[in-house]
């Protein structure tokens, strides 16, 4: 499918730039290792140099990017330190906020994690793996923002753009077993059983996070 140049919106362009090139990068578009000049992604976005440098910048301070002298910028690649860091903190946040979510959650509520839950069964069947990074990274937040913790939600959208990132890396393995567990911890939260919720997002973590350094090893080896 051929990518599109930034066109009309309300954003600032350099804004623009930025939120296509982050999805670009997540995506695997611009995959790891890949060298991303400014004029090169000038061309591709269709605007000039200056808001694609100021892009640049900020995908370095997230990590997405690494800018050296004279090479310009290379797309970075998830290493073994930063994944275990990432599960470390998905963790502590994600089991508190299913905990709260179960508490908390109304029949609206659930009725959003059962669609969510719909589309990334219809994606995983359809092996449609970007939509299903996308719905993974929708059913987690949905779960932090009905926890209620508005401290975790605020911390939680930049977390989220890594954790797709990571998981699309090896989504063609891990999108039937993800999926399932989701359901567990979507029933859980449905039943109004905290303990449950709790114990379905730590499991679900632990095994996305062995799935996540397998997927690097294997990439490295």
């Amino acid at each position: 499918m051929r990518e599109q140049t930034i066109g009309g919106s309300h954003l600032a362009l350099r804004d623009q730039v930025l939120a296509e090139l982050r999805r670009r990068i997540v995506d695997g578009y611009y995959p790891p290792g890949q060298r991303l000049t400014e004029e090169r992604l000038a061309v591709d976005f269709g605007v000039s140099r200056n808001p694609v440098r100021e892009a640049l910048r900020v995908v370095e301070a997230d990590g997405l990017v690494s800018l050296t002298p004279r090479r310009g910028a290379v797309v970075a690649a998830p290493d073994p330190s930063t994944v275990a860091d990432l599960f470390a903190v998905r963790a502590s946040l994600e089991t508190v906020a299913a905990r709260l979510a179960a508490e908390r959650a109304q029949p609206a509520d659930v009725a959003d994690l059962r669609r969510l839950l719909e589309q990334a069964r219809e994606a995983t069947d359809s092996d449609d793996l970007s939509q299903v990074a996308e719905l993974n990274s929708a059913l987690h937040m949905r779960v932090i923002e009905i926890s209620g913790n508005r401290w975790m939600l605020t911390m939680s959208a930049s977390l989220y753009l890594h954790v797709h990132w990571v998981f699309k890396l090896g989504a063609a393995v891990r999108a039937p077993h993800s999926w399932e567990e989701h359901i567990r911890l979507v029933d859980a939260i449905a039943a109004g059983d905290a303990d449950g919720a709790e114990a379905a997002a730590r499991e679900h973590v632990a095994a996305a996070a062995e799935a996540a350094t397998a997927s690097l090893a294997a990439a490295s080896s």
